[in-house]
C-alpha cells in the first residue's frame, strides 16, 4: 500500500514538472494568494493524471468523451461586466439551467469552472479576478443544490480568449466562466 502511494506521489511530481498542456503557470513570487496558486497547481496535476489514465481506456474513453462533450454543450458560459465578479439576473438564470444539468445528466462528473478575463489589468490581477468569478459561480451552483465536492476551479486570467478583436463587444465575450466536465 505504501509503495503504491509513494509511486503515485512520484508520478504526480514527474507529471507536474513536465507539463506540456499549455495551461498557464502561476508565478509564485508575485502577490497572489497561496491558496489560489495551490488550486491552480492541483487542477493542473489532476487534469494531467486524468489524461494519462484516460489514454489506456480505449473505446470506453472515446464514448465517454462524446458523452462529456455533448453534456458540456448544454452548459452555458456565465458572463460578467467589466472588472466585476458579481452575478446578474441573466447569469443567475444560466446557473439555474446549468445546475439542473449538473444534478441530473452530468451527476457522474466533476465540474471544472474556468475563470477568464479580458486583456485589461495585470496578469496577477486577472488571475485573481478569474478565480473570484469562478468562486461566485461555484457558490451559486452549490446554492442550487450541486455538491461542492464535485466542483473544482481554475483561473486562466486573460490567457484563454475566445475573441481577439480590440472592441468592447469582443472583450465582453472574454469575461466569463466556462463549465467543463471531468470524469
Amino acid at each position: 500500500m505504501k509503495k503504491s502511494i509513494f509511486a503515485g506521489a512520484v508520478l504526480a511530481l514527474i507529471l507536474s514538472g513536465c507539463s506540456s498542456s499549455g495551461e498557464p503557470q502561476v508565478d509564485e513570487t508575485k502577490n497572489v494568494d497561496a491558496q489560489q496558486v495551490e488550486t491552480v497547481k492541483t487542477e493542473t496535476v489532476a487534469a494531467e493524471n486524468a489524461n494519462v489514465e484516460g489514454s489506456n481506456e480505449g473505446m470506453t474513453s472515446d464514448s465517454n468523451e462524446m458523452s462529456i462533450s455533448s453534456l458540456e454543450n448544454e452548459l452555458e458560459s456565465v458572463y460578467f461586466a467589466f472588472d466585476k465578479f458579481n452575478l446578474d439576473t441573466n447569469a443567475q438564470e444560466k446557473i439555474s439551467k446549468n445546475s439542473s444539468t449538473a444534478k441530473n445528466e452530468a451527476s457522474a462528473y466533476t465540474i471544472k469552472l474556468e475563470g477568464n478575463c479580458d486583456e485589461w489589468g495585470s496578469d496577477e490581477y486577472n488571475f485573481a479576478l478569474g478565480l473570484k468569478r469562478a468562486d461566485a459561480v461555484k457558490k451559486a451552483l452549490v446554492a442550487e443544490g450541486v455538491d461542492a465536492s464535485r466542483i473544482t476551479m481554475v483561473s486562466y486570467g486573460e490567457s484563454n480568449p475566445v475573441c481577439n478583436d480590440k472592441t468592447k463587444e469582443c472583450w465582453s465575450k472574454n469575461r466569463r466562466v466556462d463549465h467543463k466536465l471531468l470524469p
